[in-house]
């Protein structure tokens, strides 16, 4: 039976992140069971998966609007601008979904073994990407006018 004003106990390990402590040779302390050493807390698992989907879903993004530059958009007076807008979006979508994948990754990995969490270099690529492609559309939006 709980003492009174005793701190209930919970399921979590209280950790942030990296990776658990060891704890001493016995399994359970005064808070409850030592964690496990490489365990991670789910809800930071299940945060990077759902950051590597929004990476997919932008790559997909890319990848399709790249398409529909070349099939499907209206007539534009030069070809090669067309295609090659196309090509730009859909390798970018690549690349965007293997960084994305290589993020996570990093980001596993860290959460299991310690240590630093990947840096802003790949938001910035992706942001100076889609800068990039929105110029291109503007370029091509002009010449066409």
């Amino acid at each position: 039976m709980p003492k009174p004003f005793e701190r209930p106990r919970t399921l979590t390990t209280g950790r942030t992140s990296g990776p658990a402590e060891s704890g001493p040779d016995d399994s359970t302390s005064e808070d409850g069971p030592t964690p496990v050493r490489g365990s991670v807390d789910a809800r930071f698992t299940l945060a990077a998966e759902r950051t590597v989907l929004a990476w997919v879903r932008t790559a997909l993004g890319f990848m399709a609007a790249g398409v529909a530059v070349v099939y499907v958009a209206g007539n534009i007076e030069h070809p090669v601008l067309e295609t090659a807008l196309g090509l730009v979006m859909v390798a970018l979508g690549c690349i965007i979904a293997l960084l994305g994948a290589w993020r996570w990754r990093q980001t596993s990995r860290a959460l299991r073994d310690g240590g630093a969490m990947p840096g802003p270099a790949h938001v910035t690529f992706l942001i100076v990407g889609i800068v990039i492609v929105a110029v291109a559309i503007a370029v091509v939006i002009v010449i066409q006018t």
